[in-house]
């Protein structure tokens, strides 16, 4: 059962057994910054210096403005629950026993409330309020070849 804490990810365990695939950069290495950031524990996104707006994915232009003058900046990986699901059926066989697992949608409201998607951390059975705080947690595999963190979300409880 997915059902890892906080604690235990920055401990050096694992969400999943084993992962199905393993985070690599695009061929083109667009998303680059972002593979790196998450090797250093940081949270790195797109930024459009022509319309000063935020976005994800990485694109070659701005999906405000379609200028293509983009820069990556560091944001806090701090954002709310925008929508979650809890997965009782296993996409692959090597998450048979991995179920159930809660997906979730971070929208970070300090970065144009741009969404990305991960593991919401801790008990998978849950109550899991839209609009709750939650923070990145990073797991980190550095004697994988070639190394990868994985970005889940944890509950910040109290806010």
């Amino acid at each position: 059962m997915a059902n890892a804490t906080k604690a235990e990810i920055e401990a050096g365990g694992t969400y999943f057994p084993e992962p199905v695939a393993y985070p690599a950069t695009m061929n083109d290495d667009l998303d680059k910054p972002f593979i790196e950031g998450t090797q250093r524990g940081e949270l790195w996104v797109q930024y459009c210096s022509g319309c000063a707006k935020y976005q994800w994915g990485p694109e070659w232009v701005c999906h405000h403005c379609l200028t293509s003058n983009l820069e990556w900046r560091q944001v806090e990986g701090r954002g709310r629950i925008y929508s979650w699901e809890r997965v009782w059926h296993p996409v692959h066989p090597a998450l048979r026993e991995a179920v159930p697992y809660v997906a979730v949608v971070v929208e970070l409201p300090h970065a144009d409330d741009i969404r990305l998607v991960g593991n919401l951390l801790g008990d998978p059975e849950a109550e899991v309020v839209i609009g709750s705080t939650v923070e990145a947690v990073y797991e980190h595999h550095a004697d994988h070849d070639p190394p990868y963190s994985l970005v889940h979300w944890s509950r910040i409880e109290d806010e």
